[in-house]
């Protein structure tokens, strides 16, 4: 089996091209992070220094996000109603790993494997509050940095091995789900007027262009602030899980 082709950084020049500086390789990772002791997906998690690197950069990556749809049938209408947006399915991530130890031919194949089953299971500390919680990741790969998440599963495939039984080559499908993900409309009698979705602080992020994202009205920042107990948004961490109401939500709440 060959291995997969290194992919360089954006904006680097090939080795060799005329004027052009070396090529600087950024791996991707997952990185590790442990999930809020509420056991809330609006909370955010902690940093635990800890990452899953990859050997060779992915070839590609699979990104899928559903909506849901409904209608109300009407008896006697000749046409079906208009369809309704009744929420939206989490974020789903798949990518493939490609781990090879055939140079030095010792079990780090393996323990990297580990690394990734380990994931399936819930962290440390989570079992004793009986919420027993996955440990969550992040996928990082130079600009690209993905959702907060947990991983839903892991396939190995084990294609080379030593004389006494010791895989030293694997390829890895793993398959992550996105942690917050946007909820369901619930019932008028709940109390909830519509839908709400979670979306995660990024780099240069703030609350007025998340409200200008979202609504397409800046100002309505101190909305989002007021329904997510923000009491100082000019501190917002990269990372922060952000609770964002429907629009009709927002009627009667604060506005600038």
């Amino acid at each position: 089996m060959t291995s997969p082709t290194l992919l360089q950084s954006a904006g680097a020049s090939p080795p060799g091209t005329p004027g052009g500086a070396p090529s600087s390789l950024e791996h991707a990772a997952l990185e590790i992070l442990m999930p809020p002791a509420s056991g809330s997906t609006d909370a955010p998690a902690k940093p635990t220094g800890k990452k899953i690197d990859f050997q060779f950069n992915p070839k590609e990556l699979t990104l899928t996000k559903t909506a849901k749809w409904g209608q109300d049938p009407k008896a006697g209408a000749k046409k079906t109603g208009v369809q309704q947006f009744l929420g939206a399915e989490p974020a789903k991530l798949s990518v493939e790993m490609f781990l090879d130890a055939s140079r030095k031919m010792d079990d780090s194949v393996v323990k990297a494997v580990e690394q990734l089953f380990s994931c399936c299971v819930p962290a440390k500390g989570t079992t004793e509050k009986q919420k027993p919680s996955p440990p969550w990741v992040r996928f990082q790969w130079g600009a690209i940095v993905g959702f907060p998440a947990h991983i839903k599963s892991v396939s190995v495939k084990y294609t080379l091995f030593t004389p006494t039984g010791t895989p030293v080559r694997a390829v890895c499908t793993v398959q992550m789900e996105e942690m917050g993900g946007e909820v369901e409309r619930q019932n008028p009698t709940s109390g909830a007027l519509a839908a709400r979705s979670v979306r995660t602080m990024v780099d240069g992020d703030s609350l007025p262009s998340v409200a200008y994202a979202e609504y397409g009205d800046p100002t309505l920042w101190r909305a989002l602030a007021e329904a997510n107990g923000i009491d100082d948004p000019m501190r917002l961490p990269v990372g922060r899980p952000l609770l964002v109401p429907a629009l009709e939500e927002l009627d009667g709440q604060a506005r600038a």
